[in-house]
């Protein structure tokens, strides 16, 4: 079942923050792990979507994990550095991710250790995020990382496509944060982060996404599947859509005439074609939502959403 939340609504001011300057909100709780050994990226590059091995030191990728029939157990960032694999995932998803890598994983010479308790996560937000983690040499690339010290701490800087995550040992975080503070980040809240994201079409495991999606209904493809690397699990349903299918669904955005709720039901000509899992009350564009909506109904189309109907129209994202 996907999470059932509230319209997000934020102040004009915290949402400046985050687009004309930078934000800082602590994601420590995310589920993180890593892999080291020699048979590391072999294993992982068998077990998720996305193309492992091509990754060096200071790189990254996204990917999903996926059960034999294509569909989602969660996401994952792959960092790679000289001596392990970083990955960080929802925590929703961390159970499913570590059960999958210490169940598959005999036979390899891969060692999995437990990081989510050991390491702070803040993440930056916001244009002027280099300049506050002193992360000027960093690539562009997404998830390109390297490590960074900020008034004596150290930490690994590592691009996102809003700005810069930190991670950090956890006993420094506290520090950490009130470096990037001094360094003129400001603190915003969970609520104006979400925001941003659904105003850039970015779906989340746990709340747009489940274990009934396939990549390709979330827009995923382009992020998070090779369709050159070699077997994974869940590939053949994966390439088969992509190749000689079509979705029956596709994420879409909907701009709305007043706030709905998560859980909604969208409606096209008097038939049900999705529901609501994201919504924000956007300062730049309103009353907005994400939701998987039937192909029947493409952007463009007039809409309907919950019991009091409120008005919509299904739209490409991004929204921003």
């Amino acid at each position: 079942m996907l999470s059932v939340l509230s319209t997000i609504a934020i102040s004009d001011s915290e949402h400046r923050t985050i687009t004309d300057a930078c934000g800082v909100i602590d994601r420590s709780e995310r589920g993180k792990l890593a892999l080291s050994g020699a048979h590391a990226k072999a294993f992982l590059q068998g077990q998720v979507t996305n193309d492992v091995e091509a990754l060096s030191d200071g790189t990254g990728c996204y990917a999903a994990f996926l059960t034999p029939k294509g569909k989602m157990l969660g996401d994952v960032r792959i960092l790679a550095t000289s001596d392990e694999l970083l990955l960080d995932t929802e925590r929703v998803a961390l159970q499913s991710l570590f059960n999958m890598i210490r169940r598959f994983s005999l036979g390899f010479q891969v060692e999995l250790h437990k990081r989510t308790l050991e390491r702070g996560l803040l993440s930056l937000v916001g244009p002027e995020s280099d300049a506050v983690a002193a992360a000027g040499e960093l690539p562009l690339d997404e998830h390109a990382h390297r490590e960074v010290v900020l008034a004596g701490v150290q930490a690994r800087a590592i691009r996102t496509d809003v700005g810069i995550d930190l991670l950090c040992d956890a006993a420094e975080t506290v520090n950490l944060l009130a470096a990037v503070e001094r360094a003129g980040a400001a603190r915003v809240s969970e609520d104006t982060v979400e925001c941003l994201r659904v105003e850039h079409g970015r779906p989340r495991y746990g709340v747009d996404l489940d274990d009934t999606v396939i990549p390709e209904e979330a827009g995923l493809n382009a992020r998070a599947v090779s369709f050159t690397k070699g077997c994974y699990v869940g590939q053949e349903t994966v390439a088969r859509l992509h190749y000689r299918g079509k979705p029956n669904r596709h994420l879409r955005g909907l701009r709305l005439e007043a706030a709905v709720r998560s859980g909604d039901e969208v409606e096209f000509d008097g038939r049900p074609v999705g529901q609501i899992t994201s919504t924000a009350r956007s300062p730049r564009f309103g009353a907005i939502a994400l939701s998987l909506i039937r192909r029947e109904a493409p952007p463009g189309t007039a809409i309907t959403v919950g019991a009091t109907r409120v008005p919509g129209e299904v739209v490409e994202l991004p929204f921003a």
